[in-house]
């Protein structure tokens, strides 16, 4: 073995402390970075697989039947910008029951012979392509937990709405990669599924020769739409904005990944240049030595060097493999949902990932090993391991001063004589605190985007067999309101009404809610305007504002069995029910198109302290005979609330642990580098207890300066990341979910600062209690 090599193992052997704390650092700064960038690409790859092998439709146009041919549609796929097309597909909207009574969203029906085609070669996933009349495929999103979810092949659908309520037998299930419809039947059956006096739609498919951003689909579409009078297209999608959906939720944990992986980087840099630097500091006279045997400067700069590249070898190591691990849970749902097998694992990820932490550790190590290259033998030979004092004397006059004991005062002036190292104390422990800090505040964050999806403690749903037109049971809502009113608990109660409503410039139907009683249940949480107020208002979440280009104050037609319902946007609400498409409204605002139309579901709040499944059972002792039913509802865990959540758990402790791994390590290179004064106050009567106390004091400021300072970092991350994660996801957050923290909190939070610091302390305190006054006197 070399002399460098000899030197690099000692070395190494010597510190395990400092090893550890290097192996560690960089295994959280890498396992982000990979976990991060391979979200990123792989959480799109199941997605671009399947459009490619099904030749997915770069743009998808929908066409009123009512003022366009047949043939003019057709024409649209002449164009030169159109490499494919298929169709046009007769289509219409329609709303179904199943066979269990149960109502579907409005499905978006297309007649198409055959699933195959030039474009969007729809997968049938069970079961069979309809082949006559009577016969529905629907699609299937039982991977992303649909409605469809539970609908069985050889059931059947109803379209009570229709004369002669004509039922469908539902054949198979099957998936679009384009969402180009939600059921197909052959063409014939479309005329039967159109009521009487409309017209119905045209479906068309196209493919571009370039359609990889959002510029050249626009091109694309408005070449094709150029012969077409705009009053003709009832709606465009990209395939752009069907990407998004289907990768989106994966891309929302990467802005909070990326603050680990920054925070890791940099503790990293601090943690690494540190321990170098240490080394070197307490080595001098060892440097001398090996310089005097001939050791170079280079030779002596890559020897200490390569002690820091080992364990940051090891740690890159580590973390690659446990970003890979942690990835699957995250991309199971996409693989679910296009029935593909990703390992999520990209190599050139993991290259960047393992290299990117080698690169920054090596520059590091580079850079505070040069003092050892630049000593002179004689100089290092020259001098003991205790530096020269007089820094920070005027601070150990002052702390001797404070009305505390002596043991304690020392400790506390120690940071003033070594402000380097008490700066790296403070940093490690600042980001430790800033971790923990936007952790918490990331998790309270979720916990209030989980809480507006959740309305009241109680509910009351239609209970009992459909009507003898299948229908669910007919519930008289204003006999069940006065049942819930004469409950003593019943703090506050309303009710909902659903429908479908068309919207200029959206395909397909919007759902609407229309709320009567008191609407302070339904805790909606708005983000600007106000909430409605009486019949013509509305309120709408972000992804409606942008499908439809509208803003808070405009006014826009809705229409509702054939009526027009012109209403004024009164506010911008958070809503991630269907999308963020949905419409909030007072019930009046629809009973003028549908007269008929009543609450089919109650929510009512109940008395603090109140058992709300008492409440339940007593309710439902008055809605034996009103087809109604009471049931507790329970907030359902977001599965990708809790990856986020345990993720960040997981990442918060590493940093946390290696924040006090950084303490120790500068605790312990003070204390060794101290060692002879320490032996001298042992000499002179210090106890062990004392000793321990002069370390752990030593940071006392350290750790609350570190503390105070790292909470507001901690709570802009925080404001910043949940941001950027509701931008990723097509929502603005409103103050409720972004302005999270209590004062009370926030000093618990820079309190354990104070904590870390102490925690780091711990170990070199028992070391230097339990180290011989002789063996601390010889030392020098």
């Amino acid at each position: 073995m070399s002399g460098t090599g000899k030197v690099v193992r000692s070395g190494v052997g010597r510190r395990k402390v400092q090893t550890l704390v290097i192996v560690l650092v960089v295994a959280m700064a890498t396992a982000s970075a990979v976990l991060g960038g391979t979200l990123v690409v792989a959480s799109q790859a199941p997605f671009d697989r399947a459009f490619k092998q099904q030749h997915g439709a770069h743009l998808i146009a929908q066409f009123d039947a009512g003022k366009v041919t047949e043939s003019e549609v057709e024409a649209t796929a002449e164009d030169d910008a159109v490499s494919q097309a298929e169709g046009p597909f007769r289509t219409v909207p329609v709303d179904a029951l199943l066979d269990r009574g149960m109502r579907l969203p409005s499905l978006t029906v297309a007649g198409r012979e055959k699933p195959g085609g030039a474009v969007d070669k729809v997968t049938v996933t069970e079961g069979r392509w309809a082949e006559k009349p009577g016969e529905i495929v629907l699609f299937d999103n039982s991977g992303a937990g649909g409605e469809m979810a539970a609908t069985q092949v050889g059931g059947e659908i109803e379209v009570p709405d229709l004369p002669g309520k004509p039922t469908l037998k539902i054949v198979g299930l099957a998936r679009s990669v384009s969402e180009s419809a939600d059921a197909w039947v052959v063409p014939e059956q479309i005329e039967e599924l159109t009521p009487s006096g409309q017209d119905g739609g045209y479906q068309m498919l196209y493919r571009f020769d370039s359609a990889a951003t959002k510029a050249q689909v626009d091109d694309g579409r408005d070449a094709v739409m150029a012969d077409v009078s705009d009053k003709a297209v009832t709606g465009t999608k990209s395939w752009l904005s069907t990407k998004d959906r289907a990768t989106g939720q994966a891309r929302l944990l990467v802005p909070f990944l990326i603050v680990f992986g920054v925070l890791g980087v940099f503790m990293a840099v601090l943690i690494v240049g540190n321990i170098v630097t240490g080394a070197v500091s307490s080595a001098t006279r060892r440097i001398g030595i090996l310089k005097a045997l001939g050791f170079t400067p280079a030779q002596v700069v890559r020897s200490y060097m390569a002690q820091a590249l080992i364990p940051a070898a090891i740690g890159a190591g580590i973390g690659v493999v446990a970003g890979n691990l942690l990835t699957q849970p995250v991309l199971g749902q996409t693989n679910r949902l296009y029935g593909t097998s990703d390992s999520g694992v990209v190599w050139w990820i993991d290259v960047l990932g393992f290299g990117g932490g080698l690169a920054i550790v090596a520059v590091t190590a580079w850079a505070a090993a040069l003092r050892a290259g630049r000593l002179r033998s004689v100089d290092a030979l020259s001098v003991g391991r205790t530096k020269g004092g007089g820094r920070g004397s005027l601070a150990a006059r002052v702390c001797a001063r404070l009305p505390l004991p002596r043991s304690i005062t020392l400790g506390l002036a120690q940071p003033f004589a070594r402000p380097g190292r008490a700066l790296a104390i403070l940093v490690a422990v600042g980001f430790g605190a800033a971790a923990v800090t936007f952790a918490a505040g990331l998790s309270t964050s979720l916990a209030q985007v989980q809480a507006t999806q959740v309305f009241g403690d109680v509910a009351v749903y239609p209970h009992g067999p459909p009507d003898s037109s299948g229908k669910p049971p007919t519930i008289d809502a204003d006999a069940v309101m006065a049942a819930i009113d004469d409950q003593d608990a019943t703090t506050g109660s309303g009710g909902l009404a659903r429908t479908q409503v068309a919207v200029p410039g959206v395909t397909g139907s919007v759902e609407a809610y229309g709320f009567t009683g008191d609407k302070s249940v339904y805790d909606y949480r708005m983000v600007s305007g106000d909430w409605f107020d009486g019949a013509g208002e509305i309120v709408v979440s972000t992804p409606f504002l942008k499908a439809t280009e509208t803003e808070v104050g405009d006014s826009i037609t809705l229409t509702s069995h054939g009526e027009d319902i012109t209403v004024t946007i009164a506010g911008e609400v958070f809503n991630t029910e269907d999308r963020g498409m949905q419409i909030l409204t007072d019930l009046d605002t629809l009973t003028d198109a549908d007269p008929k139309l009543t609450p089919t579901e109650f929510n009512i709040d109940v008395k603090a302290g109140t058992d709300a499944a008492d409440y339940a059972d007593t309710l439902n002792k008055e809605l034996e005979d009103l087809s109604a039913e009471a049931v507790v509802l329970q907030e359902e865990a977001d599965e990708y609330v809790l990856i986020i959540n345990s993720l960040t758990a997981l990442l918060t402790l590493l940093l946390i642990a290696v924040a006090a791994m950084g303490v120790l390590n500068t605790v312990v290179l003070e204390t060794r580098d101290r060692v002879r004064d320490l032996g001298v106050c042992k000499a002179i009567g210090m106890v062990p207890r004392q000793t321990v106390a002069m370390v752990l004091a030593s940071v006392l400021v350290t750790g609350l300066a570190g503390g105070a300072l790292g909470v507001p970092l901690g709570m802009y991350l925080q404001r910043t990341i949940v941001g950027d994660m509701g931008e990723a996801a097509g929502y603005t957050l409103p103050s409720a979910v972004l302005d999270i923290y209590r004062p009370g909190d926030l000093t618990l939070f820079a309190l354990g600062g104070l904590v870390i610091a102490v925690l780091g302390a711990l170990l070199p305190a028992g070391w230097a209690a339990r180290t011989r006054t002789a063996t601390a006197l010889r030392t020098e």
